[in-house]
């Protein structure tokens, strides 16, 4: 067919674009090619939009061992002579068309990422985003997507140790759908995504290639519309069971020292695959597509190409080894074959029954090779103006605020979301264990060694909305707060950046101020950028409605002993409550203000980035001693929830006070940041205090852990019973 820039147009390529792929080319090119091109220059496979800001997080500690975006994952050290490798994706538009599929195969395609590398996955997290609970599609929408990644990750056999919900009006039609996998490996034992040696053979092994998930990249980098039920093809499926096999597979052929380079398939199938992998090492290759073991017959190159069918990999092979690699495939009864080999032309090449159907330079498909980079406009948002407007001595006091406790509670963004996680199996494996305590951060014990990894994903997507700098120096500080409250050392960050359209001025205008500001929070608390994922479109032309900005923070910390894993349930009575932190009267963006005074638009709450760091190191500090019984941020729902949900991991009451001079309402339910409450044994109380004062930090004693109520400012609020029953019930009860 003759391709026109009304072709390109239809493949999402811009007019200015169609004239950069003739350069490039020397020539127009023909619809394979042009095809090629719209999948690996689409906003998720280049980051056209994106990359400019990325450049700018930090890269570099002294923990690092791989630079961010040079390989599938992540790679940290994390001493004994291992490493940790972790990385964060998202999956989206699938689930939002097809929430089963869409979050299995997200799953899967995370993990492959860890595996790709020789790392062995020991761990999950998510972070969801839904709209109004009480709905149909929500409900429709959550039960698909918690069974997808329930079904896909217990029987792949990982367990599933922690994550985050929230249930936001913006996330009605994009909800959200964020998966991170962790995994641990040897020094000296990781594998590149790498091409080299000419003359090498490629193999591809995994599943058999059908016609799901064709042009998925190019469906995940455009807005959600009324039409896109048509697009339920790009959506892929996925067999966990396969998967299995293919780790297995994948862990002995690494050890065997034959492999080249790995990496597995995933947006933009083989097309991306053998780019990236020629590009990464300055080489080529020629692959014959005819070769590649299809599930379907008739498939056409393009097709075959642009495939995103799932757990399938490709692996170069020192050549001479193709036996050895051979029998692994065949022990472990995986479709394989080779398909190609590697070229020194710096060319992909692909052929079909011996035509040569596509002939592009490897480096001009590529993240910081050939792929257009954009500078976007970006102004500030009108709704910053009705921000500006909010006071916070117009909002009464209420009268009654026991029964705003009981109100909190009962909130979908605060309750628990045991109705999820019961569904994921978060003991499965027997690698390395998850502790399983209630902490504000997951605890995975490293097998044959005294340390732990503790692991979070954070983002208060209401925060950055209000303001997205701030709100971006928040979600990597509130990440960094939860490890340190279970006695960790935070390492690195991952990141999976969801936001609306790009070309939206505004909605660009949030997104720099959020990679400004998880610049400041990363430098500040040291924990450099790994690498991430950016989902722009995530935005309705049904309505218009973006989703609140919401750079999801997946980080990685470190407990040195076992002695330093720090719960956040209380242990004894007469322990003395410490909070440690600012006194804030604020009340700004708070679950309380928005639900049960109906104020959606208000500043982001109280933070320092100074503040934070001393708040850190003095609970750091203070649990290393030895001298902490339990530690817990304050997050949604403020003071008062976080206090209940110690209560509610121990069954054991308090008895606290507000200080006369400020609204007792701001200091029980604000969200103001850089607060922990600690409790302490009455004889170590003066040395925690001595402890934060030397690390800067302010601290107060404000209560006793006591019987089993929750009294406030000497009012029986009621038992710690009776705040428990709707706290683990409320999405139980809406999703029954």
């Amino acid at each position: 067919m003759q391709v026109t820039v009304e072709t390109a147009k239809e493949l999402g390529i811009l007019p200015e674009e169609f004239d950069k792929i003739k350069e490039v080319l020397g020539r127009t090119p023909n619809f394979t090619e042009l095809s090629i091109y719209s999948v690996m220059w689409s906003e998720h496979c280049s980051y056209k939009n994106s990359i400019v800001w990325l450049k700018t997080l930090p890269r570099e500690s002294d923990r690092m061992l791989a630079k961010a975006g040079e390989e599938n994952a992540g790679l940290v050290d994390i001493g004994n002579g291992l490493a940790c490798c972790f990385k964060i994706e998202s999956h989206n538009h699938p689930s939002a068309i097809e929430p089963y599929q869409g979050a299995a195969t997200g799953v899967g395609g995370i993990n492959r990422d860890i595996f790709s590398m020789g790392a062995r996955p020991i761990a999950q997290l998510n972070s969801l985003r839904f709209g109004k609970l009480e709905t149909d599609r929500t409900k429709w929408l959550m039960r698909g997507v918690v069974k997808g990644i329930g079904d896909y990750g217990n029987a792949f056999g990982i367990p599933t140790v922690g994550g985050e919900v929230y249930f936001e009006d913006c996330y009605h039609t994009n909800n959200l759908v964020n998966a991170m996998s962790v995994g641990i490996v040897e020094h000296g034992k990781t594998v590149s995504a790498s091409a080299d040696g000419p003359g090498n053979p490629v193999y591809i092994f995994g599943a058999a290639t059908g016609k799901d998930g064709i042009h998925g990249a190019a469906f995940a980098s455009k807005d959600i519309s009324e039409d896109s039920h048509e697009d339920l093809p790009s959506v892929q499926v996925g067999d966990p069971f396969w998967e299995k096999l293919i780790l297995e597979a994948s862990m002995e052929l690494i050890a065997t020292n034959t492999v080249v380079g790995m990496q597995d398939m995933g947006a933009a199938g083989i097309t991306c695959s053998t780019a990236e992998m020629s590009a990464k090492s300055e080489t080529g290759m020629v692959i014959h597509l005819d070769r590649v073991p299809m599930r379907q017959p008739d498939m056409k190159d393009w097709e075959i190409l642009l495939s995103e069918s799932q757990e399938r990999m490709l692996v170069i092979l020192n050549k001479g080894e193709e036996k050895a690699a051979e029998e692994i495939f065949e022990k472990w009864d995986l479709t394989y074959a080779q398909i190609g080999e590697v070229t020194d032309t710096g060319r992909v090449q692909y052929y079909m029954h011996g035509e040569l159907c596509a002939d592009i330079p490897a480096e001009s498909l590529v993240l910081g090779g050939g792929a257009p980079v954009y500078h976007r406009e970006y102004t500030e948002p009108k709704y910053f103006e009705e921000i500006a407007k909010f006071d916070a001595d117009k909002v009464t006091v209420p009268s009654n605020l026991k029964a705003v406790a009981m109100e909190l509670v009962n909130l979908p963004n605060i309750a628990s979301k045991r109705w999820i996680y019961r569904q994921y199996d978060s003991m499965v494996g027997t690698i390395n264990q998850s502790t399983n305590k209630a902490s504000d951060a997951a605890v995975v014990m490293i097998r044959d060694t005294e340390r732990s990894l503790a692991l979070t994903v954070d983002c208060n997507s209401r925060f950055v909305y209000a303001n997205p700098q701030k709100g971006g120096a928040i979600a990597v500080s509130e990440a960094a707060r939860n490890i340190v409250c279970t006695g960790g050392v935070p390492v690195a960050i991952t990141n999976c950046l969801n936001f609306g359209n790009p070309y939206n001025p505004e909605v660009y205008y949030q997104f720099v101020g959020a990679i400004q500001g998880m610049k400041e929070a990363c430098e500040a608390l040291g924990t450099p950028v790994t690498g991430g994922n950016v989902s722009f479109y995530n935005q309705s032309t049904i309505d218009g409605t973006a989703v609140f900005p919401t750079p999801t923070i997946g980080m990685v910390g470190l407990i040195e002993k076992p002695e330093h894993r720090t719960g956040l349930a209380f242990q004894a009575e007469g322990d003395v409550l410490l909070l440690v932190g600012p006194v804030t009267e604020d009340i700004a963006s708070s679950q309380y203000l928005v639900n049960i005074h109906k104020v959606e638009k208000s500043p982001a709450p109280n933070f320092d980035m100074e503040t934070e760091k001393a708040v850190q190191a003095a609970v750091l500090s203070a649990i290393q001693s030895g001298k902490v019984a339990s530690a817990h941020d304050i997050s949604e729902g403020g003071l008062l929830i976080s206090l209940l949900e110690s209560g509610f991991a121990s069954g054991l009451g308090f008895e606290m006070s507000c200080p006369s001079e400020m609204r007792k309402d701001a200091f029980l339910f604000g969200e103001g940041q850089s607060r922990v409450v600690l409790s302490v044994k009455a004889s170590e109380v003066q040395a925690v205090k001595d402890i934060v004062a030397n690390a800067g930090a302010d601290v107060m004693e404000i209560g006793i852990v006591a019987g089993t109520n929750a009294v406030v400012n000497g009012e029986n609020f009621g038992s710690i019973a009776a705040f428990q029953e709707p706290y683990d019930t409320r999405i139980e009860k809406a999703m029954a």
